[in-house]
């Protein structure tokens, strides 16, 4: 297969697979544009894009190695990341939550997964699912991936403290959320998001290559945040398992990243900055 695509019935955009020139056995998901996921069939444990290689490394410090975990991730794109913790975590019982749901057709006939997956995929807008999630789940969730975008850009629905409160229900009392957030320079969207992130957990973290983190382009934070104690150690294997140069901060130094950002409220949330032209867009 070189390309397949389809038109999404709600945002109307054109989302495409194509396969990946530079990577061989390797596929790309564009959504109107934009890249969201990259897929490598016979070796899910191979990430490829940056910030998801950071999230490789934080659910590998989930529990003990190759230990089955409970997950839901708010967000499809083509299951990378599901794809990764049944490789790399056998047996895990795996919730995902999309809103076109053309896309995962799309991926389910020309990506397909693992059949020996315990991966349900769950049909809707992530904040409405996650308030109907099943009550034995609440608690129970040892990772929660948000990583939702609607185009380049992530909905302002999704970056609240009404959001994020629902979704740390799901928490176990040692589960972790990690947040996708893309912005530029300044980084006034990552702030706002890591205040508001911290609201409504006891510890966060911030990770992503060190020009961003330092607010000089445009590129993707991933905020990690747990309400038991973040084990600081793990910050130091994160960065040397790469990529490289990366930077990560916490406590202290996350106070003086957020540096006076508030939280974000569902009177407040705007959706993320877009790109400047040319950053993620390929040609249509």
């Amino acid at each position: 297969m070189d390309e397949a695509q389809v038109r999404l019935g709600v945002s109307g955009y054109l989302a495409r697979i194509e396969a990946d020139r530079f990577v061989p056995g390797t596929y790309q998901l564009v959504v109107d544009g934009t890249p969201q996921s990259h897929v490598n069939l016979d070796q899910p444990e191979e990430l490829f894009f940056e910030y998801i290689q950071r999230i490789g490394h934080i659910i590998d410090e989930i529990a003990d190695p190759g230990q089955p975990i409970t997950a839901v991730h708010l967000g499809a794109g083509a299951l990378t990341l599901p794809r990764y913790v049944e490789a790399t975590r056998p047996g895990s019982r795996q919730q995902v939550v999309e809103l076109e749901r053309e896309l995962i057709d799309l991926v389910r006939e020309h990506l397909p997964w693992s059949k020996r997956a315990q991966i349900r995929v769950r049909y809707g807008d992530a904040r409405e699912i996650v308030a109907k999630l099943p009550p034995g789940l609440r608690g129970t969730v040892d990772l929660v991936v948000v990583d939702i975008f609607n185009g380049a850009n992530t909905p302002a629905h999704v970056t609240s403290t009404e959001f994020y409160a629902s979704a740390v229900e799901l928490l176990s009392p040692t589960g972790v959320i990690v947040v996708n957030v893309a912005d530029g320079r300044g980084l006034a969207f990552a702030r706002g998001q890591a205040a508001t992130l911290a609201d409504s957990v006891s510890h966060v973290a911030a990770l992503a290559e060190t020009q961003i983190l330092k607010g000089r382009r445009f590129g993707n934070v991933v905020l990690v945040g747990s309400n038991t104690a973040l084990p600081l150690d793990f910050l130091p294997r994160l960065l040397a398992a790469g990529p490289h140069p990366a930077k990560a901060v916490a406590g202290a130094e996350l106070r003086a990243f957020i540096a006076g950002a508030q939280v974000v409220t569902d009177t407040t949330a705007v959706p993320s900055p877009n790109p400047a032209q040319g950053i993620f867009q390929t040609k249509g």
